[in-house]
């Protein structure tokens, strides 16, 4: 912008959901008593800025003008919040009273907090600065910081100090410090340290190449957490898109972005205990939830039956949108949360419910109550449900050797390969909207056997439209691991194994 008299303006921004909104900070001097007044919908932790600057630009030897300042926050109809407002009101302040070049600020979106000494600290969602800096062809200018991200396209460049704007905005830039990928993907757990548990490792390879919900249920000590927790060593190397929205999310949230820069996939397992917003994302200001933080990789939710089901109803929308919108008086925030769902669950509340060595101790009307918990919409979009048993000793003993890692991630590359090379070559109907046997048939590609195992598979479990659409799904994308283009018998008979317990009939 450019300045006139004792006014200035100079771009800047703030965190409005993943995303960051423009503003114009307007400074006018004026005769009066002295002062800064913030004008714009400025919230609390804004009007705390004035503070800030006082000392900071005292601290580094600059003039607090003796005039009346006030600072304007354009637009003026959104609630601004945030601590990144402190360095461009004290760039404007000192360009309006000229004790600073203005020349090259017109170039430049400024981002920083201020400490008391001059210092410019950084502030969280530095990738949504960024993202907004190259969509206007702007320079950012903020401060220095280790979790900086490169990304391609943008201008950056940092400020340490404000004694440093003596020189002018542009010459004060220095160049970032970039974060550093300290995690190769081969650091990943690996799929060869879960012993005795083939079947499991089968349906997690299953499921990752479908894109299923997965619900594990067994003993206390199966092995379920660790299970899930190599769900990301499976799955293919996250997309470029996907990477550059995870980013984005994970710096508004603070959260560590290395392993994302390593190419690893999110994983979040959040607490039973969790609310709502914190799963959904919400909050004032309002920010995204776990189900955010988990785009592009896993959400694992352990024992699924103690979360609240009004906190477990907020996953239906993202489940089939990929998206979850969360609207509040102030606007409406549309968050990424394209996730792949695992769960776990214990059989009852002692656990042991089934189990071959040690006796479960629940009453009968107990077990009822807690299976009623799994039920539900929720459950309906969980594809996938398998036992898993505590491993037999002498295998951990003899420290037996089964799938890895690098095979079930074959194996899911495979399938998707052949599922992305089949969709394109006969654009099949929508599978979702398959209704009974003969839709199934005609969706899913069934050969005749694969159709009268079905029948005999629907009747003897009494399986619903909406199950026998479930087993489709299932054994459609085995097919696929096995790059057929037909779902034959065998594909749907290891389908109804996956099908869980009473998964139907709910």
């Amino acid at each position: 912008m450019s300045a006139d008299g004792r006014v200035f303006a100079v771009r800047t921004a703030f965190i409005r959901g993943v995303e960051a909104a423009p503003v114009t900070v307007e400074v006018s001097m004026s005769g009066g008593i002295p002062g800064i007044a913030l004008v714009g919908m400025a919230d609390s932790g804004v009007l705390e800025a004035r503070g800030r600057i006082r000392c900071a630009l005292r601290s580094a030897g600059y003039e607090i003008p003796r005039a009346s300042i006030t600072v304007n926050l354009a637009p003026g109809d959104m609630r601004k919040s945030g601590s990144g407002f402190d360095l461009p009101i004290a760039v404007a302040i000192l360009a309006a009273s000229h004790q600073i070049p203005a020349d090259g600020l017109d170039g430049c979106l400024i981002v920083g907090e201020l400490g008391l000494d001059g210092s410019v600290c950084p502030v969280r969602g530095e990738v949504a600065y960024q993202l907004l800096a190259r969509d206007r062809a702007l320079t950012l200018a903020t401060a220095p910081s280790d979790a900086h991200v490169p990304l391609d396209g943008v201008a950056c460049g940092t400020i340490a100090h404000i004694g440093a704007l003596r020189l002018g905005v542009p010459r004060a830039l220095g160049a970032p410090r970039a974060a550093t990928a300290c995690a190769a993907r081969g650091a990943e757990p690996d799929y060869a340290d879960v012993i005795g548990q083939e079947v499991a490792k089968r349906g997690l390879a299953i499921a990752a190449a479908g894109g299923l919900g997965l619900l594990m249920v067994g003993s206390p000590g199966a092995g379920k957490s660790m299970l899930a927790e190599r769900m990301t060593s499976i799955l293919p190397t996250i997309d470029e898109r996907e990477r550059q929205e995870a980013l984005c999310i994970h710096s508004v949230r603070g959260e560590p972005v290395e392993g994302l820069l390593a190419g690893r996939r999110p994983f979040r397992s959040p607490h039973h205990s969790i609310s709502a917003a914190g799963l959904a994302g919400g909050g004032r200001p309002v920010a995204p939830g776990e189900i955010s933080l988990a785009h592009g990789g896993v959400l694992y939710l352990d024992e699924l039956a103690e979360f609240p089901s009004s906190v477990l109803q907020t996953l239906r929308q993202p489940m089939e949108s990929g998206r979850i919108r969360i609207v509040r008086a102030e606007g409406a925030y549309t968050f990424p949360a394209r996730f792949q769902l695992l769960a776990a669950s214990n059989p009852c509340p002692c656990g042991h419910l089934g189990d071959r060595e040690v006796a479960c101790t629940c009453p009968p009307a107990a077990v009822e109550r807690y299976r009623a918990k799994l039920s539900g919409p929720l459950a309906d979009r969980i594809d996938l449900c398998i036992d898993v048993a505590r491993p037999d000793p002498e295998l951990i003993v003899r420290g037996a050797q089964g799938a890895c890692s690098a095979d079930l991630r074959a194996q899911v590359e495979r399938g998707r390969a052949f599922t992305a090379w089949r969709t394109h070559r006969s654009r099949p109907a929508a599978e979702g909207s398959a209704e009974g046997i003969e839709g199934a048939v005609a969706a899913f590609g069934l050969d005749e056997g694969a159709g009268q195992t079905l029948v005999r598979i629907a009747r003897t479990g009494k399986l619903t439209a909406r199950g026998i659409v479930r087993v489709c799904r299932i054994a459609r994308t085995v097919a696929d691991m096995a790059e057929s283009e037909r779902v034959r018998r065998e594909h749907v008979l290891e389908a109804s194994m996956f099908r869980g317990r009473t998964a139907d009939e709910r």
